[in-house]
């Protein structure tokens, strides 16, 4: 199986906006077509604010991981965050995702990133595990807090 990522391009949108709503099913993520689709399609037209890179073969991509990009004086310049990762449930288990996230992170720092950060559930240890096994770890004194605009 390949893991090879693929930077998306706008004639993906169709492929990454179908596995991104199942993504969202699964996680009780509750958003319209038309929002899932507003949400992407800039960062498939280059964005400089992030990117998506389909799992797997172009054609018939097995997940995907979308990379949104910031700056942080802690981490001295620009970091990174995975705002979603996803593979599909028929190839889960055989160490893509493991794959995707030792090699995306090399790829970023000689892009010139300082920093990767992540969002976990609390109660998903598998999923805690994974990220582990890739080099994540808690940041103890810190808690990701949001607020919807």
């Amino acid at each position: 199986m390949s893991t090879a990522l693929h930077l998306a391009k706008p004639e993906d949108l169709d492929r990454l906006a179908a596995l991104v709503a199942t993504f969202h099913e699964e996680q009780g993520i509750v958003q319209s077509d038309a929002a899932r689709r507003d949400g992407l399609s800039p960062l498939l037209d280059g964005s400089p604010h992030g990117a998506a890179y389909l799992i797997g073969p172009a054609r018939a991509p097995i997940g995907y991981v979308i990379v949104t990009f910031g700056w942080s004086v802690e981490f001295g310049g620009m970091d990174a965050f995975i705002d979603e990762i996803y593979m599909r449930r028929a190839v889960r288990g055989r160490g893509i995702a493991s794959e995707v996230l030792v090699s995306l992170p090399k790829a970023l720092a000689k892009a010139g990133v300082k920093g990767l950060h992540l969002e976990v559930g609390r109660e998903d240890e598998a999923a805690r595990r994974l990220y582990a096994r890739s080099g994540f770890s808690p940041r103890e004194r810190y808690m990701l807090m949001s607020r919807k605009l």
